[in-house]
């Protein structure tokens, strides 16, 4: 999966340049739970959902919960100073 690919397209406003992609990876681990960091990856990979719920044993509903509340954690200033080099 490309990561900057995947983050570029979700983070609203991103001040410099991301990390390369095994960072990138760290960081979202230390950032996400193991769940939203599964269903973040399955989803920026065009699985389908039913794909998805196997995976992550959750219905529809809760899934997409778990998806923008990974987009949200994306979003944060704390987060992306740990996702750009200075």
């Amino acid at each position: 999966m490309n990561f900057e690919k995947a983050l570029l397209s979700n983070i609203d406003k991103l001040v410099g340049r991301l990390k390369d992609e095994d960072e990138l990876r760290e960081v979202l681990k230390r950032k996400f739970t193991k769940k939203e960091l599964k269903v973040f990856i399955a989803k920026e990979e065009n699985k389908s959902i039913e794909d998805i719920k196997t995976l992550v044993n959750d219905d529809e509903e809760r899934i997409e919960e778990i998806y923008k509340t990974a987009i949200k954690k994306l979003n944060q200033e704390k987060t992306k100073k740990e996702l750009v080099n200075l």
